[in-house]
């Protein structure tokens, strides 16, 4: 008896015998295709919009919500697969997440209205709520001492996305149109399907399917005030809407455009790099704030009048620390949840997140085409910085822990 005990290894017992390997690659590849192409959903609205606006004669108000009702979708999308991967497995939920997204984001393409486009904007968003479902399943097969350094190398997918779907913007849109460009964002998720059959079950879920789905823990509660701030994407869609008046008065196809957002992209890459030097050496929190609160002096010096190249060192350094923020936050959320709640409690988090995606469009894009920049900019610093503040009341620092499998393991 006491010889089988010992042969009885848990789960991170096996992780930590076994390290990082050929399996966990492989994990991490297809975890990582499925970043590139949320990625890429999100970043084709700073590039679609402005076409669509001028093709269809559409106010400033119609465009601001084709970048907002992916955001409601989003809201619930995140809620409800993060329940369906706890109860029926990860598999199942960014199985229907991908079919979701790449259905839905091909026909946006022959989008013959407004009205048609609008919904299947929403469905894309319902698919890209599954996002968290992805991190949780590479984190699951991670042990704990390089847990951070591994989920900030895959959070560079993310910016991997960014830049590929700047760099297909600048190649198709002038050409062949906002259409191409739906279609083509659309691949990554097919790809997904392809190779569905190959992907494992997460080993936590599968040990502890006797555990019963428990309320999520009040910590939800301060991390998604987190998540609503701390979404480099909602920035850069505020700089995109402040840039959009010169774009227009030109034409939607203008290349500077492209190559703006090229170029910003690639401020992800040092904000990575700053995150993984930072996540497993200082902890969770304190990275996380410190990148929030630095992020809040790059920004300050846009509330005055700047020349071009101090605009644009302060706006790559505040995606910089945006970005890196938000990689680390996607380290910490699902290790403070046990297996049996993590992605509906994720999902929780990243649907009040949501709301800040939501509002965004509609408040920025008012102040900035009423001329109110400096508002703008101040709303966003606000944001930014009460993030930072909820981060420092965060009650659990995560650095080098095991992930719970129950809220009594927590506790």
């Amino acid at each position: 008896m006491e010889d089988e005990q010992s042969a009885t290894y848990t789960v991170d017992d096996a992780l930590m015998s076994s390290g990082f390997g050929r399996y966990q690659i492989l994990i991490l590849s297809y975890a990582g295709v499925a970043w590139i192409s949320e990625a890429m959903e999100m970043m084709l609205l700073s590039f679609v919009g402005p076409s669509v606006q001028l093709e269809w004669n559409l106010t400033a108000h119609q465009e601001s919500m084709i970048t907002s009702v992916v955001f409601v979708g989003e809201l619930i999308g995140a809620y409800s697969w993060g329940v369906i991967s706890d109860n029926y497995g990860r598999r199942q939920g960014f199985l229907f997440t991908a079919i979701v997204m790449s259905g839905a984001g091909l026909l946006s393409a022959f989008a013959p209205n407004y009205a048609s486009l609008m919904a299947l904007r929403f469905l894309v968003g319902i698919g890209l709520g599954g996002g968290p479902v992805l991190s949780s399943w590479f984190l699951e097969f991670v042990p704990a001492p390089t847990r951070g350094r591994w989920m900030v190398i895959f959070s560079v997918f993310w910016t991997v996305g960014t830049i590929f779907e700047a760099s297909l913007a600048w190649a198709v849109m002038p050409t062949f149109g906002w259409r191409w460009l739906l279609a083509l964002s659309s691949v990554p998720s097919f790809l997904l399907l392809l190779f569905y059959a190959i992907t494992p079950e997460s080993p936590r879920l599968v040990s502890d399917k006797n555990i019963e789905l428990d309320e999520v823990s009040e910590s939800a509660t301060l991390l998604a005030s987190a998540a609503a701030g701390s979404d480099g994407g909602e920035l850069s869609n505020g700089n995109r809407i402040c840039a959009k008046e010169e774009v227009e008065s030109v034409h939607s196809n203008d290349s500077s455009l492209y190559k703006n957002v090229f170029i910003s992209s690639f401020a992800e890459i040092p904000g990575s790099l700053a995150s993984a030097l930072m996540v497993d050496r200082v902890g969770r929190k304190l990275s996380m704030a410190t990148m929030l609160f630095t992020a809040c002096v790059f920004l300050f010096p846009l509330v005055f009048s700047q020349a071009d190249i101090l605009t644009g060192i302060s706006l790559f350094g505040a995606r910089l620390c945006i970005s890196a923020s938000f990689s680390i936050m996607y380290i910490y959320a699902p290790e403070i949840y046990p297996t049996s709640v993590r992605t509906t409690g994720i999902g929780v988090a990243s649907s009040v997140g949501r709301i800040g995606g939501i509002l965004c469009p509609l408040v920025a894009v008012a102040l900035v085409h009423n001329c109110q920049q400096t508002a703008a900019i101040l709303l966003f610093e606000l944001v930014v910085f009460l993030s930072g503040v909820a981060v420092m009341f965060f009650p659990f620092e995560t650095k080098g822990t095991r992930l719970n499998d129950t809220e009594a393991d927590l506790n």
